[in-house]
């Protein structure tokens, strides 16, 4: 039986007129595991002695309120630090003050992310390049990981039992990741894939004034994602300090007025305002040594 089927099926071929060539099914897409930008959380470490201190300073620059204060283990080996989430229009972010020595390879990771499904974001991570600097682990209230991607940019993805609810954010802070020639498509290739990114800008030949190197010129890639903003600064990595320190930008209506709150409330300008394009932007230094990037911005 099987044989007169095979002859029956060959048959058909041979008599039926060939079929139109058909048209290549297009790659599917990787699944998107972003939840939004409020979740976007930078990681600052500060002594348990500023940890105060710099929280306030924090909230009255930004406006916002901070979540309760408590000690946690938040690593999957043995550790004890005081934790807070400060809530701003401007962005969101886990401060931890540790209590006990800082247990690899937490201290290193810039920020956290929430995804929606842990299992398949870090396996759509790795598809994409990443490294994980630590398998998953449970944490109080859901689960985390720490990858790394190239240029040795490290983030932490993380997934609440319980889904957060954080208002949605005035203006969308930006990570600044300082990277060389040598890992800078590669990065951006991993992250778009993995983020589903677009790049909204890619100036080649940025003034180097903007990075502390007056005379040279170097690439600023900036991108839009679920995730929230980001931007690559390409140079030869001969940075003046406190350029590279600064992890995160915070977009404000007012620069003028975000540096006044800021000195009131403890914060060192470390660069002063100055125009980069269609931005005003300055450096700042908050107790406890968080460096971060503040702008307002005109026309973006």
């Amino acid at each position: 039986m099987k044989h007169i089927t095979l002859m029956m099926a060959t048959a058909l071929v041979a008599i039926s007129p060939a079929p139109a060539a058909a048209k290549a099914a297009p790659a599917a897409a990787s699944a998107d595991y972003a939840v939004g930008p409020q979740y976007d959380t930078t990681h600052v470490y500060v002594a348990p002695e500023d940890f105060d201190r710099f929280i306030a300073s924090f909230t009255a620059t930004f406006g916002g309120t901070a979540s309760k204060q408590g000690v946690f283990q938040v690593t999957p080996t043995a550790s004890q630090t005081k934790s807070q989430l400060a809530l701003t229009p401007a962005g969101t972010i886990s401060v931890f003050g540790f209590l006990t020595p800082i247990p690899y390879p937490f201290g290193a990771e810039r920020t956290g992310y929430l995804v929606s499904d842990m299992d398949a974001a870090v396996a759509s991570a790795v598809k994409h390049g990443a490294t994980r600097l630590i398998t998953s682990f449970p944490d109080p209230i859901g689960r985390d990981v720490v990858v790394q991607w190239a240029g040795g940019v490290n983030m932490q993805l993380y997934w609440h039992t319980t889904r957060p609810n954080y208002p949605a954010l005035t203006t969308v802070p930006e990570n600044r990741i300082y990277l060389t020639a040598d890992a800078a498509d590669l990065f951006v290739k991993q992250w778009t894939g993995f983020a589903h990114a677009r790049v909204t800008s890619d100036d080649k030949a940025a003034p180097g004034e903007e990075i502390g190197q007056p005379g040279k010129t170097y690439r600023r890639i900036r991108l839009t994602s679920g995730y929230g903003r980001m931007s690559v600064i390409v140079s030869d990595g001969q940075l003046p300090w406190p350029y590279g320190r600064d992890m995160t930008g915070y977009a404000v209506a007012d620069l003028r007025a975000a540096l006044e709150k800021a000195k009131a409330a403890g914060v060192e300008t470390l660069v002063p305002a100055h125009e980069e394009g269609s931005r005003q932007s300055a450096i700042v230094r908050f107790p406890g040594g968080y460096i971060a990037e503040i702008h307002s911005v005109v026309g973006e």
